[in-house]
């Protein structure tokens, strides 16, 4: 009996996808899809580890920005990618913040991701003009209850860290504090060494030469610890506000239902990437820190990061529902 043209094209491509399933992860290109510009520091990162993991992988690690709507839109086209390992997302903590913030998003976040692994850490910092009355963290604080609304803090724009680095402070402290938001960190930097505002939490390659050369006054680092690009700034929990911690963060993810064995494969060679003391010290140089929180790990902290940003964001009246 005579195969039917139909039945045999049935059969073929059965066998290829057999073909394709038995093949060992990776056999194919790697797609590393950032979801900002270039030039930040999730995009760093995924071009700094990207050519050592395509050689301890054997295939080719090709990075892609997919920037707008604060991480969303690379975000998903990751999630509708197929759940195979070959197309993964590097974003940022705004990938936490957005679900508190963003009304209507085309995926979600916790159900159709699988966290990979954290890649850098990157905490802000705390400057405030030098006109402006206040020695210390304490004094800060004590001069905004003693002047409710009339100190102003800039951000690089609503929903990012800047930002909500400012909401958190503000609940915590319960100061007054008013929120001038800009397109970008460059002018909001300009605009308070200019004392058009007067403090911002700023990511700290931005202002760290100001710091050195006494254009603003550091306040302390947001992370849980100092920073080792600049050990003698002091945390913020460390100036008396116990439990105050932002860092951002930068990490891979997956669309959710990849397999387990290609994630962890994944981890594990990111992982030896981020040991290496040159890959450190360029991160250092861009104002991050190499972090590793394998899947498991990575995926309780992402938990953690979206619980915290909505309870901020139900405080500071940001959220979106």
């Amino acid at each position: 009996m005579v195969a039917r043209p139909a039945a045999l094209a049935f059969f073929l491509a059965l066998a290829v996808s057999w073909a394709a399933c038995a093949q060992p992860f990776p056999s194919k290109p790697i797609r590393l899809i950032v979801a900002f510009a270039p030039g930040g520091i999730a995009d760093f990162a995924a071009r700094s580890v990207s050519p050592r993991l395509a050689d301890a992988l054997g295939v080719p690690v090709v990075v892609e920005n997919r920037a707008g709507a604060g991480g969303i839109i690379g975000a998903e086209l990751v999630a509708k990618s197929a759940p195979d390992g070959y197309t993964l997302l590097v974003t940022s903590i705004s990938h936490t913040i957005n679900p508190s913030v963003v009304k209507t998003l085309p995926f979600d976040t916790q159900r159709d991701f699988a966290p990979v692994m954290l890649i850098a850490d990157a905490p802000n910092i705390l400057v405030v003009h030098p006109s402006v009355p206040a020695a210390s963290l304490a004094e800060l604080i004590a001069l905004a209850r003693a002047r409710p609304g009339e100190l102003n803090y800039a951000s690089s724009g609503i929903g990012t860290s800047t930002h909500l680095c400012g909401e958190l402070f503000k609940t915590m402290t319960g100061v007054n504090l008013q929120h001038v938001p800009y397109k970008g960190g460059g002018p909001a930097v300009a605009d308070l060494l200019g004392a058009q505002v007067q403090l911002m939490f700023a990511t700290l390659p931005t202002v760290l030469e100001h710091v050195r050369a006494g254009k603003l006054r550091a306040f302390g680092v947001t992370g849980s610890q100092r920073f080792a690009g600049a050990p003698d700034i002091p945390t913020i929990a460390e100036g008396g506000l116990a439990g105050y911690e932002v860092s951002g963060w930068s990490g891979m993810f997956a669309p959710a239902r990849t397999p387990r064995a290609a994630i962890d494969r994944l981890a594990a060679e990111t992982a030896r990437i981020l040991s290496d003391p040159a890959l450190k010290e360029r991160l250092l140089a861009q104002g991050a820190e190499a972090a590793v929180k394998m899947p498991d790990e990575f995926a309780a902290f992402v938990d953690a990061e979206m619980r915290k940003w909505r309870k901020v964001a139900q405080a500071s009246g940001m959220a979106a529902n």
